[in-house]
Parts: C-alpha cells; structure tokens; sequence
C-alpha cells in the first residue's frame, strides 16, 4: 500500500518543468516534504500525486492500481475516497458552519445520517475543534479555519494527506500548531505529503526533498542543516 509517482515528467508552455524525471514512493505512516521556493515545482508535483492533472511521461500508482490515466469520473471517485486535501487557504464555505464545512466531503460519497454526523464529531475533535461546531469561517481564526480543512480532509478516512503549503497564510506559531497536527496524523498511520517553503516543516518530515526545476534531491544531514539555518536562501 502506498503512492507512487514513477518517473514523472511535466512541462508548461513556454518552457517551464514541473516534474522532470521523478520517482518517489510514499508509504502509511510518513511524512514526506517537498520543499523550495516559488515555482520550483513541489505544487506540480503534489497536484499530479493527487490525481488532479496528468503527467505528461511516467505513471503514478495508488495502492498498487495505476491511477494517472484514469477518467475524469473516476478520478473524482479516487479523489473523494482515497486521497484528503489541504490547500494554503482554507477555502470554507462562508455560510456554513464548522460542522456542515466538514460534512460536505461526506455527502458527496453518500455519506450521511447517524454515520455522518458521528464522522464529522471525530474528526473535528481529532483537530482540537469540537467546541466551535456551529461557528461559520468569520467567526474562526486563521489557524481555526485551516483545523477545520484538515478534519474535512480527515473525515472519510483517507489513506493519504496531501497539503499544498498548508502553513502559507499562517503565522509562525499558528504554522507550527498546524505542522504538529499534520505529524500527529502521519503518526496515526496515514501519509501525509507537504508541499512547501517552511522550513519548520524539515524537522518534522520522514523524508524531505529539495525540489528544483522538477527534480527532486534529498538533502544529507550538512545540507538539511544549512537549509535550516539559511531557509530558502540555500538551494542545492
């Protein structure tokens, strides 16, 4: 059981590379990140870990089923069921509350009832939310907001996170509060992938990549230390 991306290439117009030539296996329990800075490539690599475009070379595999040349409609299927994400914004819906944010990812897989209200308590308690269910986006602070988009991630039990600088918008010790959140659900047994330029990232990671013009290099202990110390000023 894991994701597997096996040499995977992408290319933009006008010449920009978004994958070059990358394979990376991530298993249950770890957290990996892909680390650098703006347009290095990490997002295109995470987007096409989640089945939401295409590599134009290479195969991705999740559970051992080939999954990069499904249907749309079948993809949305695997999104939906397998596959949980975070984005830099939270991306609530502004006239629901906490609880009925969270319950939108249950309905579309025909989840609801009993089933689903004791679902959403689960995972907004498992992010520290449960005494703010009924209060809509405005009345949550930042990092309460971005709590909520990871137990709608979390509740139809994914094996795998996937979180696009989850941090970005974030201050440092909300960021952190986030990234330990994170940790402790790789800790529970589901992968979580990460996406980012935070360096408080690194010191929680499994496994971390430099990503550079969509290749990947995964630093020695010299170099995870310089970056560190010099955050994204280093590159390797």
């Amino acid at each position: 059981m894991s994701l597997e991306l096996r040499n995977v290439t992408k290319r933009y117009p006008g010449g920009a590379v978004g994958a070059a030539g990358v394979s990376v296996t991530i298993d249950p329990g770890q957290l990996v990140a892909f680390f650098g800075p703006s347009g290095s490539g990490k997002t295109s690599l995470l987007h096409i870990a989640g089945v939401l475009q295409p590599p134009d070379e290479g195969e991705v595999f999740l559970d051992g089923e080939r999954v990069d040349t499904l249907e749309e409609d079948a993809a949305a299927v695997l999104r939906r069921t397998k596959l949980g994400f975070v984005f830099q914004t939270a991306g609530l819906l502004a006239l629901l509350s906490a609880e009925e944010n969270v319950d939108v990812s249950l309905r579309l897989i025909g989840v609801g009832g009993r089933e689903g209200r004791e679902k959403v308590g689960a995972a907004l308690a498992a992010v520290g939310m449960e005494g703010r269910l009924g209060h809509r986006p405005d009345e949550l602070s930042g990092g309460e907001q971005q709590r909520v988009a990871i137990a709608r991630a979390l509740v139809h039990g994914p094996g795998y996170i996937l979180a696009d600088e989850p941090t970005g918008e974030l201050d440092t010790g909300t960021g952190a509060a986030v990234l330990d959140l994170l940790e402790g659900i790789s800790r529970n047994g589901t992968a979580v992938l990460i996406a980012t330029h935070d360096p408080a990232a690194l010191e929680l990671a499994d496994r971390a990549y430099f990503v550079r013009d969509g290749a990947l290099h995964e630093p020695d202990r010299g170099e995870l230390s310089m970056w560190l110390t010099e955050g994204t000023t280093f590159t390797p």
